[in-house]
């Protein structure tokens, strides 16, 4: 099972914005080349990304710009935000264990304290990730490409 692409899209946005905000309208055509995924997709994150209080999205050709200081923003901010798992689970179960067996009648009693614990870790970890750690971290390897 993988997280949705959304996920790492959301976060290659940030990045473009970051980066080339200051010089480009930073709009979902600018985004799709970079990110090489249809300007469509983009445009629906970049909603979810408004939705969520993160990004402005000016209409038309006006780009898009970050809404708070880039260390207010965590990544399970942009986590949440998209949408990436269902019904806050990160765990899918598969439908319908057998009454009838002795491990699909308690596998919930069985996993789900321990999917919730991994999924906590997870999320305690992405909280702790912010849009600064990942400009340090653009700028870095940017900086490596120009020398």
């Amino acid at each position: 099972m993988q997280i949705s692409s959304r996920f790492t899209l959301a976060i290659h946005i940030f990045a473009c914005i970051d980066t080339f905000g200051n010089s480009y309208k930073i709009t979902s055509d600018f985004l799709a080349g970079s990110t090489n995924v249809n300007p469509v997709v983009i445009r629906k994150i970049l909603s979810q990304l408004k939705n969520a209080g993160l990004v402005d999205v000016a209409r038309g050709t006006g780009g898009t710009t970050v809404t708070k200081p880039l260390n207010e923003i965590t990544f399970l901010d942009i986590y949440r935000a998209v949408d990436c798992i269902e019904n806050g689970d990160l765990f899918h179960f598969h439908e319908n264990p057998s009454p009838n067996c002795p491990v699909g009648r308690n596998i919930h009693s069985i996993l789900d304290d321990k999917l919730l614990r991994v999924q906590n870790a997870m999320e305690q970890e992405l909280a702790s990730i912010t849009l600064a750690d990942l400009k340090r971290d653009t700028d870095k390897y940017l900086h490596r490409e120009n020398e």
